[in-house]
């Protein structure tokens, strides 16, 4: 009970608290991720395959870039790279889609601990609002731009703009924790994935 009370009166109580929670959120989030994705052979043959072709990838696009910085002597020579190179281009295309194939399997293949996770997420924010609603639970230590303030300061009583709510401090360290934690848990999306997903950008190749 005397703890309890220490702990109110503590200047940042309301901000260890939110950051306390965010931080469990992030490691139940990934204890669910890992139970239902992670673990699965599907997941790692996904991840395998994307880590090989990215590799693969690189290789053929460093091989071929100094390919091309070398000069053909004569005439032969020039079809003769001419041929390669279009060799070396029809390889990396099929290279690319196996690669975006997997990416797009790899993201499907989330969903359902999205789904999962997407719930715990709301629950949570549901019950840090009940907690919070109306309470500055922290200082920011410069006024932010308009378009933040809307964020930081909602629900708040005032004009102070270093006010700042729950939302705000809970999305920050929803954003930065949960990703720092992927790296070290070794859970971040592959290298060759990143950017590419459901709904890749458009090839400018195919334009």
């Amino acid at each position: 009970m005397a703890a309890s009370s220490a702990l109110s009166s503590f200047r940042y109580a309301d901000s260890l608290v939110v950051v306390g929670i965010s931080v469990c959120t992030a490691f139940l989030c990934e204890a669910i991720s890992w139970l239902l994705i992670y673990r699965t052979s599907t997941y790692k043959s996904l991840r395998s395959s994307i880590d090989k072709a990215s590799k693969k990838l690189d290789t053929m696009k460093s091989t071929s870039a100094s390919s091309s910085s070398k000069k053909p002597s004569s005439s032969s020579s020039l079809s003769s790279s001419s041929s390669s190179s279009s060799s070396r281009a029809k390889k990396m295309d099929r290279v690319e889609t196996s690669l975006k194939d997997a990416t797009r399997e790899l993201s499907l293949s989330k969903f359902k601990s999205g789904a999962v996770v997407a719930a715990v997420l709301f629950v949570v924010f549901g019950l840090l609002n009940s907690l919070f609603e109306g309470r500055v639970v922290a200082k920011l230590p410069f006024a932010p731009i308009p378009l933040v303030l809307k964020m930081s300061h909602r629900g708040l009583p005032g004009t102070d703009p270093t006010d700042c709510s729950m939302v705000f401090l809970y999305f920050l360290c929803s954003i930065s924790i949960r990703t720092n934690l992927q790296k070290f848990l070794g859970f971040a999306p592959p290298r060759g994935a990143a950017g590419a997903g459901l709904f890749p950008m458009p090839d400018p190749k195919a334009s």
